[in-house]
C-alpha cells in the first residue's frame, strides 16, 4: 500500500485538510519504527553504557512511547466514538491482553529457564524460588507490573532482576482506553469537540503541577506516570475530535512539528505534554506521505516488537552480548525480536482480533 490521502471531492466542505485515509497510510511503519527505538533506547542500560541518546529529561524511549500513545490516542477515540461499550472493550481486551499473557508465559517459562540452566548448571529448584515462574505471570496478569524478575534471573547482567522494563507502559495505555470509555457515554463528548480539549487541558495542567500534588498522594508513582502519559494520548484523541474539522494538511503538518518542537524545547518541564496534539498530528501527516513497505501495511508486528525486545534483550544479554557495545548488540537485538513480533501477529494478535470483530 502506498502512503496516499483521500482526493478533496471526497471530503465534506469544512476541511482544509484531506482525511487520514485508515486504509492508505503508514501508521504500522511509523509504530514499528517507535517500538525499534525503544529497543535502542534500552540498549544503552542493557550493555551497561549509560542512558543513550535524550534530551529536555527524557531518552529516546520515552519520547517513543509518547509518539505511541500520542498515536494511539487518536486511533482508540476513534474506536469508541464508532462504536457501543461492548464493542469497544472488546476489542481494546482483544489488542492487548492475549498477546501479553502469552509474552509472560515465554518469559517465564523459555526464557527465565534458560538463563537459571546458565546460572545455576541446572533447573533443579526453579519452579520454588521466592519469584516463581507461575507467580510471575499471575501477579502480572492485570497490566500492573509488580514482578520483574523471574526465579532470581536475569543475574549476572549489567541490567539485572528484570526480563521486561516495557510492558509497564501498557496498564497506562489501558487505563486510557478507559478514560475515553466513560467519556464516550456523555453524549455532549460527541457533539462538540471541546470536552476532550478540556479534558486534555486539564491533563497537562496536572502534570505542570505534578510535584504540588503528590504529597497530597503520598507520592504514589503509578498517580505519577499516569500524569505523565495521559495527555499524550489525550492530545491524539484532540486531534480526531478536530479532524473532520482540520483534516490532514501540508502545510499544517511540518507546522505542527516546528510548534511541538518549540514547546518542549522552551516551555520547562511540561512542553512535551503541552505539545501533544502537534506531536500526534505531525505523525499522523508523516503517515500520509511516507512510503510504507507492503508487508508492514498487511502485517502490524510493532506490538509484538514493543513487547518482546526487552526480553530479547537480556537473554542476549545472558550469553554475554553485553559486551559487543551498544550498536552490534542493538542489531542482533532487532534481528532476533522481529521473529517473535511475527509470531506474535500471525498466531496470537491477528487471529483474536479478527475473532473479537466477528463476535
Amino acid at each position: 500500500m502506498s502512503a496516499a490521502v483521500l482526493t478533496p471531492k471526497a471530503l465534506p466542505t469544512p476541511d482544509i485538510g484531506s482525511r487520514l485515509d485508515p486504509r492508505r497510510n503508514s501508521l504500522n511503519l511509523i509504530r514499528l519504527v517507535l517500538a525499534f527505538s525503544v529497543l535502542l533506547a534500552h540498549s544503552w542500560h542493557i550493555v551497561g553504557d549509560g542512558a543513550g541518546w535524550g534530551f529536555r529529561g527524557e531518552n529516546l524511549g520515552g519520547w517513543a512511547v509518547a509518539g505511541f500513545f500520542g498515536i494511539s490516542g487518536y486511533l482508540i477515540t476513534a474506536s469508541r466514538f464508532g462504536n457501543r461499550i461492548g464493542p469497544y472493550l472488546v476489542h481494546r481486551v482483544a489488542r492487548i491482553f492475549p498477546a501479553f499473557i502469552v509474552c509472560l508465559l515465554v518469559m517465564a517459562f523459555v526464557f527465565a529457564p534458560v538463563a537459571y540452566l546458565i546460572q545455576h548448571g541446572s533447573l533443579s529448584g526453579f519452579l520454588q524460588t521466592p519469584t516463581t515462574p507461575l507467580n510471575s505471570v499471575f501477579a502480572n496478569l492485570s497490566l500492573r507490573i509488580v514482578s520483574y524478575d523471574i526465579a532470581g534471573t536475569p543475574a549476572g547482567v549489567p541490567y539485572p532482576g528484570a526480563w521486561n522494563g516495557s510492558l509497564w507502559t501498557l496498564y497506562f495505555e489501558f487505563l486510557c482506553y478507559l478514560l475515553v470509555g466513560l467519556m464516550g457515554f456523555l453524549p455532549i463528548v460527541k457533539k462538540t469537540p471541546w470536552p476532550v480539549i478540556a479534558a486534555f487541558a486539564v491533563s497537562v495542567l496536572v502534570w505542570a503541577n505534578v510535584g504540588l500534588i503528590k504529597p497530597y498522594l503520598q507520592s504514589n508513582l503509578d498517580f505519577e506516570l499516569a500524569a505523565r502519559l495521559v495527555p499524550f494520548f489525550l492530545g491524539g484523541a484532540v486531534v480526531q475530535v478536530l479532524s473532520h474539522r482540520i483534516g490532514i494538511h501540508k502545510i499544517a503538518g511540518p507546522v505542527s512539528l516546528a510548534i511541538a518542537a518549540l514547546s518542549i524545547f522552551f516551555v520547562d518541564g511540561f512542553g512535551g505534554q503541552l505539545a501533544a496534539p502537534f506531536i500526534a498530528y505531525g505523525l499522523l501527516w508523516i503517515s500520509t506521505w511516507l512510503p510504507q513497505p507492503a508487508i508492514v501495511a498487511r502485517h502490524d508486528i510493532s506490538y509484538g516488537a514493543y513487547i518482546y525486545a526487552f526480553p530479547v534483550q537480556q537473554l542476549l544479554a545472558v550469553f554475554g552480548a553485553y559486551h559487543w557495545g551498544v550498536w552490534w548488540f542493538t542489531l542482533a537485538a532487532t534481528l532476533c525480536t522481529i521473529p517473535l513480533a511475527a509470531a506474535s501477529w500471525l498466531f496470537v494478535e491477528r487471529p483474536v482480533m479478527r475473532r473479537a470483530r466477528k463476535s
